[in-house]
């Protein structure tokens, strides 16, 4: 009974110390990056915090296809692909950047972007219009953002 006991204790005593050590390398990068599904009501906030950066960049009003919507403590990374509100494909040609198109510095209609939360209030860090290339791969050293909530590989 005494070794039972003991060893009952020991068991404990070491799930307290794995729960203990393991989130506090998690904590440091904010938690695990978690995905935010449409029923989440954080999806719509993030997403009107996203919504004026993207609707003065392009001249428009729009209404956003989610693709990625995941954050991780107090950062959030976006890939949205805006459309009209009534639910067409922007014409980009009749935006800003009808010249990247024209040089073949455009790809696609989508969306990259980064928010973060300071004092209760999401605030878009950095964002790219139809980047040609993973444009969020400097986030971590310009922002700090988390390396895993961007799907990135922290280098050694």
């Amino acid at each position: 009974m005494k070794t039972r006991r003991w060893l009952s204790g020991a068991v404990f005593i070491g799930a307290i110390l794995c729960t203990a050590t393991l989130p506090l390398a998690a904590v440091a990068q904010g938690g695990a990056p978690r995905d935010i599904g449409p029923a989440d009501p954080l999806r719509k906030v993030l997403l009107d915090a996203l919504r004026p950066t993207v609707e003065a960049d392009l001249g428009q009003p729009v209404q956003f296809i989610v693709r990625t919507l995941r954050t991780q403590g107090e950062w959030t990374f976006a890939v949205v692909v805006p459309r009209t509100k009534d639910g067409r494909e922007i014409d980009y040609k009749k935006t800003r950047h009808a010249q990247r198109i024209r040089e073949g510095a455009f790809d696609g209609g989508y969306v990259q972007a980064l928010l973060r939360n300071q004092s209760g209030r999401w605030t878009v860090k950095d964002f790219a219009v139809g980047p040609t290339d993973v444009y969020y791969a400097g986030w971590p050293d310009t922002f700090g953002a988390p390396y895993r909530l961007l799907g990135l590989k922290k280098p050694d």
